[in-house]
């Protein structure tokens, strides 16, 4: 589990493509300074396992499914990433619970200074992920817990506050960009509980009073 809160921007050093998949290498500083092989380490909002660490690196596996689903399969050389190791049982939730399962993936619009060193980002988001989406609510994009700031039809925005403008990889994306979305857990075991209660078909009001309620 992880809880969105970036600790480092890490570089991709290089990409082998495989039969089935590709094996990426990251340079990282504290990511990778105590890396073990099998740890889970969130890579722009997927969850990887770490294979190969080295001193200043580490490699993952993608497998076919990661790359269609998230914008892994966009990076090139030298691309930064934003990286975030697993939480630790006495770690803190700062942001909020992700799984590093990534959803879906939205394109970026636009990100627009709004002074002070913050900005408003914009992202187009497909339409079967939209109902997972309420304002206030809780999203990881690229990995970065951000709070949902405005909804319009297709469009989410959100307020990127100097920090995370800072330390994470926002300000090298650019229009057009894939970006990472993985919508809140809980809206989504919400969704499937309420499912499993809904009325049955042709259910009605007068049917209810009929059958005693």
């Amino acid at each position: 589990m992880f809880t969105g809160i970036i600790e480092e921007v890490g570089a991709v050093e290089s990409i082998e493509r495989r039969q089935a998949g590709q094996r990426l290498r990251i340079r990282a500083g504290k990511v990778a300074a105590d890396c073990r092989a099998g740890e889970s380490i969130a890579v722009n909002g997927v969850c990887l396992t770490a294979v190969d660490p080295r001193k200043d690196s580490f490699a993952a596996d993608l497998a076919p499914e990661t790359l269609e689903r998230s914008n892994l399969g966009d990076l090139r050389a030298g691309a930064g990433v934003n990286l975030e190791r697993a939480l630790m049982a006495s770690g803190r939730l700062s942001g909020h619970i992700v799984q590093g399962h990534v959803d879906t993936t939205g394109e970026l619009l636009s990100l627009d200074a709004l002074g002070a060193e913050n900005w408003w980002l914009r992202i187009r988001v497909p339409e079967e992920g939209q109902r997972y989406l309420v304002r206030k609510g809780s999203v990881a994009i690229d990995g970065i817990s951000l709070t949902v700031a405005s909804l319009e039809a297709n469009i989410m925005a959100v307020t990127i506050v100097p920090h995370t403008a800072e330390n994470t990889n926002l300000k090298s994306r650019r229009p057009g960009d894939r970006m990472n979305i993985e919508f809140d857990i809980v809206a989504k075991y919400v969704e499937k509980l309420l499912g499993r209660n809904a009325a049955p078909e042709g259910m009605t009001l007068k049917k209810l009073e009929e059958m005693g309620y």
